[in-house]
């Protein structure tokens, strides 16, 4: 399959079209109704949030509640294969703390039936750690 023309490419490279100018619209309507995200390490924020309504719930929304500036995440490169997408990306937000939250991803996305299905989140965890209030 070519790379320009890889379903699961394309469905990411509009997903970060819309994340760069900080619209998650077209993320958050990616979303599979068993979207899961894992988000690694071992800070309050990390674990495995199953379902689109716990992903918004548990992790999205108090996420940011910690923000003061729209967040926008930029993608630097994609790379696919078979179902799986991955995505060198950089966030871009100031939390209300006064603090940049600049952290660089590794999203590796799993796509199916042109839906997001699964997201492992690598990052720097210490500027989590530092920069965002711990999740309860």
């Amino acid at each position: 399959m070519e790379a320009q023309t890889h379903p699961g490419k394309l469905l990411m490279q509009a997903i970060f079209g819309g994340l760069a100018a900080g619209d998650p619209k077209p993320f958050l309507g990616s979303l599979h109704e068993d979207f899961c995200w894992t988000v690694t390490g071992s800070n309050s924020w990390s674990g495995v949030y199953r379902g689109r309504k716990a992903v918004r719930e548990q992790l999205l929304r108090p996420l940011f509640s910690n923000f003061a500036t729209q967040y926008t995440n930029t993608a630097r490169r994609f790379i696919a294969d078979g179902e799986w997408v991955v995505v060198e990306c950089q966030g871009k937000v100031k939390t209300k703390a006064g603090q940049p939250y600049d952290n660089r991803y590794c999203w590796v996305c799993r796509v199916e039936d042109g839906k997001l299905l699964e997201l492992i989140e690598y990052m720097d965890t210490e500027l989590v750690a530092t920069a965002l209030t711990p999740r309860a």
